[in-house]
């Protein structure tokens, strides 16, 4: 038997509950991960308040889990081996990583090593995978250009400013809080500003001409905006919605799309994140050139606090569970 968390039906923090189930038996094809670490995402916040779609209930939320192999029938991946795993239908349609054991197909599993603490490794999967996705597929970011994240204090945000830095580029990030400018600033943000409002004219202050490329992780709320503070030729990747809003209501592009400005998105799984960008980032931070921004860490028992503060927004960066 294994300790998870499961939601019977949409609710409060209070509908997340422990219980005794049955450890998953993997298929060929499948590998059963003893879960040493997951982290939480907007997501299962979605999932959580009943805005996400094809979700069946009761269910063990998590579209992420870190860990070790315990089995795989088909022998690709050898036990003890360090895993990582990431959507491909975790916590949807079928039991995800808010768990001590998860099982999942092989082809969404990242094997790698590293000597980091579990809770660290538990942040990396999904917020890697995300920032470096819409950096890369969203926005063909290159050196020396300047980009604006829209919700600069998320997990993703910091991340996708610390790979941003480390390819050469300039970067401005937003928060709502003054109380967090400082955790921006110590990852390398060049320029914070506070999301109080209409920010496009202060980005302007900072690069008159607008930036050249931004990442939106508010939402719809602010996304009219962020496409305005870009520049011509400029481009603007969608990604989250921190706000729980992704509907652009009665969008006539030729009015809502500022002239020569692009707008893409970027939602993707593990097969977006290849293995050797893993394994350098998680051999940046163990040599310290890099860093995960871990918010909090939380035990199992304390999940219904963990989705307290997520919802809440209460702190810059990640938060992870080690059950």
């Amino acid at each position: 038997m294994m300790r998870a968390v499961v939601l019977d039906a949409p609710g409060p923090p209070e509908s997340l509950h422990i219980r005794d189930l049955q450890v998953p038996a993997p298929a060929t094809g499948e590998v059963l991960i003893k879960v040493e670490a997951f982290g939480l995402n907007r997501s299962e916040l979605h999932t959580r308040l009943g805005l996400a779609e094809g979700v069946t209930f009761p269910r063990v939320l998590g579209i992420e889990a870190t860990g070790t192999v315990a089995e795989c029938p088909g022998a690709e991946l050898a036990p003890g081996t360090q895993v990582m795993t990431m959507m491909g239908g975790m916590g949807r349609t079928f039991d995800g990583g808010y768990a001590e054991y998860v099982c999942v197909p092989v082809g969404q599993v990242l094997p790698f090593t590293s000597p980091l603490r579990w809770n660290v490794l538990g942040a990396v999967p999904e917020m890697l995978q995300t920032a470096y996705g819409s950096l890369t597929v969203g926005l063909d970011m290159r050196s020396g250009q300047w980009l604006l994240v829209r919700g600069g204090t998320s997990s993703v945000g910091m991340a996708a400013a610390i790979l941003a830095k480390q390819h050469g580029l300039q970067v401005i990030a937003t928060t709502r809080s003054a109380g967090k400018v400082a955790d921006l600033l110590a990852i390398g943000v060049a320029e914070v500003v506070i999301d109080d409002g209409p920010i496009a004219g202060r980005v302007r202050q900072v690069v008159p001409g607008g930036v050249d490329i931004a990442l939106e992780l508010v939402g719809t709320p602010t996304l009219r905006d962020t496409l305005a503070a870009t520049r011509t030729h400029g481009t603007v990747c969608f990604t989250g919605m921190l706000s729980n809003e992704w509907i652009v209501r009665d969008f006539y592009p030729i009015d809502y799309l500022p002239a020569g400005v692009r707008l893409t998105a970027y939602s993707g799984g593990a097969s977006d994140l290849p293995v050797e960008v893993l394994q350098r980032f998680l051999d940046d931070v163990a040599g310290g050139r890099c860093r995960v921004p871990v918010a909090r860490t939380y035990r199992l028992d304390d999940i219904q606090q963990a989705h307290r503060d997520m919802e809440a927004n209460a702190v810059a960066g990640k938060l992870v569970v080690v059950p």
